[in-house]
């Protein structure tokens, strides 16, 4: 006997786990869950047998019902075929052979049908199955072929069931009890009634997702599964006999039986028990949410109408049931408002109009003398909304008041008013912005000259500096010209005085006469074409020098008497 994940009251068979409609419902063990009842009853794991014990209508109360184990299909046709021979019943398989050359065809893999006056008939065998006249088929008919893994084959009284792991079949016995088979399958012959599979359900996608209607969370889905019955007559009705539920992480459900209330947490179960219903679906995670409240008069007889933000979390969901509310939203509004009513109803106007929330932090300055009451009031109603939420199993982690809108002629006047004071004081703060704003475009400008001025000195300095640097380098590039010029003619004299002292050394080293007379002549003759043919030398040093000077003398005083003729 394998452990089964049907909760204590399965039954378990192989791979089979079916349930009762008197059963409650089934589930994943959660050790992590706790489950408290209404009475205080508290147990850990699946739920306590109290809550569950039900009529287990066991296998051997059902003839002609074989689970399908490891060895398959046609093993539990076998077995069924046993049991109705042993209780003088018609055999459910037939004696026919096969063939291989002609007639109908079962190929491996599937089962054939026939109806033998009313009863069914099965080929296991794979082959061909001739027909009249070659083979006895008085008062049988050919029926067709089914699959072996096909999730559902009923024919003639016959029921063949078989699901996967996702699915669950939810089954309708001879006498309407209503089980349901996970993971596994059987096979079933109804002598009085009929084995009647209402529905084959996907567990990890059902179709109706429930979601919180103010939060938008999704708390889970939840598919119910309906038998339609012959009520009087005619008259058809449908009746919900199982409901699935797939519960997401960190999210529960509350499950009701009578005055006892139960947890049941995330998972895959379903519920056959009519005795149980859900209650509800809830989120074990934070929520925030905006919410209005009803008009709350001030000490002065003022409406004013608030809205608060709130975020909390539900730690203990048997705890808000038990208070008879369905949603955490349901206790805090209601708590929110009686505790706000006290607030401001000790309130004045003109301090409602001062304080624009009435958070723990936003504190007064203490220049008002009923400062120091709204300040101890808050911290008071905020210590009270958290106990009053712990009591209902929830933690209050926020609560502010964002916004609050007077009614009334007082308050339309004080408006008017306020509004008014509010107009001058935009007033005053654009006149203030235009004037700042003048302000700094004047010093904008005023920097944009600076900067201007900076930039034109810049440019002055840039400028002489070219200038004195131009003239540093003409100034530089004529003493470097004259030094180079002056080196220049330096070198060329000492050339030329190293050629005049090599031309007399290599004269005064001529010793021939004959030569020396030749270098006198050639040195007269470049002199006359020097100086002329026409030209007359005359001594200096010899006594022709003397008359010369004469010469010279006379010439010049006949040409100083022309002159002054």
């Amino acid at each position: 006997m394998a452990s089964s994940n049907f909760g204590d009251n399965s039954t378990v068979v192989g791979d089979l786990s079916y349930k009762r409609q008197d059963e409650t419902f089934s589930k994943e063990p959660s050790p992590h869950k706790p489950s408290t009842s209404r009475t205080g009853v508290t147990s850990k794991g699946p739920m306590h047998n109290e809550f569950t014990s039900s009529t287990d209508y066991t296998l051997e109360e059902r003839p002609f019902f074989i689970p399908i184990t490891k060895d398959g299909v046609i093993a539990a046709l076998n077995k069924l075929n046993k049991q109705l021979v042993q209780a003088g019943i018609t055999p459910l398989l037939s004696k026919k052979t096969p063939t291989d050359w002609t007639g109908v065809e079962v190929v491996p893999g599937q089962l054939g049908l026939i109806n033998h006056g009313g009863s069914p008939k099965v080929l296991t065998k794979p082959g061909r199955y001739p027909g009249f006249p070659l083979r006895n088929w008085w008062a049988r008919s050919w029926c067709g072929t089914k699959g072996l893994s096909d999730t559902v084959i009923d024919f003639q009284g016959l029921t063949i069931v078989q699901v996967s792991q996702n699915q669950a079949a939810v089954v309708s016995d001879p006498q309407n009890h209503i089980f349901v088979i996970k993971n596994a399958g059987f096979v079933a012959y109804a002598i009085e009634g009929t084995y009647d599979v209402l529905s084959i359900v996907d567990q990890t996608h059902l179709p109706t997702i429930v979601k919180d209607k103010l939060t938008g969370v999704v708390l889970g889905s939840t598919h119910e599964v309906k038998m339609t019955s012959v009520v009087g007559g005619q008259q058809q009705k449908e009746y919900v006999v199982a409901t699935f539920l797939n519960i997401p992480a960190s999210n529960c459900a509350i499950l009701q039986r009578g005055d006892d209330l139960e947890l049941l947490g995330a998972g895959q179960s379903v519920i056959t028990n009519p005795s149980v219903t859900l209650r509800g679906l809830y989120t074990l995670g934070e929520n925030q949410l905006e919410m209005p409240t009803k008009d709350i008069f001030t000490r002065d007889q003022v409406p004013v109408s608030l809205t608060i933000y709130l975020k909390w979390q539900l730690t203990e969901p048997l705890k808000l049931t038990t208070h008879g509310y369905n949603t955490p939203y349901d206790a805090l509004r209601d708590k929110t408002q009686s505790i706000l009513t006290q607030i401001v109803a000790h309130l004045d106007y003109s301090s409602m109009v001062k304080q624009r929330s009435l958070g723990p932090d936003n504190m007064d300055d203490g220049t008002d003398p009923s400062s120091a009451f709204l300040d101890a009031l808050r911290t008071r109603a905020m210590d009270e909304m958290h106990e009053a939420a712990l009591e209902y199993g929830i933690v209050l982690k926020d609560l502010a008041v964002i916004d609050r809108q007077f009614k009334g002629e007082i308050a339309a006047t004080m408006d008017k008013l306020t509004t008014r004071a509010l107009q001058a004081q935009v007033e005053a703060a654009n006149v203030d912005r235009e004037n700042s704003n003048k302000v700094k475009q004047e010093e904008g400008a005023l920097s944009v000259t600076r900067i201007k001025a900076q930039s034109a000195n810049t440019q002055a300095d840039a400028d002489a500096y070219r200038v004195i640097a131009a003239a540093k380098a003409q100034a530089q590039k004529l003493r470097i010209e004259a030094e180079a010029q002056a080196e220049a003619t330096r070198l060329a004299a000492e050339a030329e005085a190293g050629a005049i002292r090599i031309k007399a050394k290599a004269d005064a080293e001529v010793i021939d006469h004959f030569a020396r007379e030749m270098e006198l002549r050639r040195i007269e003759v470049s002199k006359i074409q020097a100086y002329g043919s026409k030209t007359v030398f005359v001594p200096s040093e010899s006594a022709g020098s003397q008359m010369g000077n004469a010469m010279a003398l006379g010439m010049a005083a006949s040409m100083g008497s022309q002159a002054t003729n």
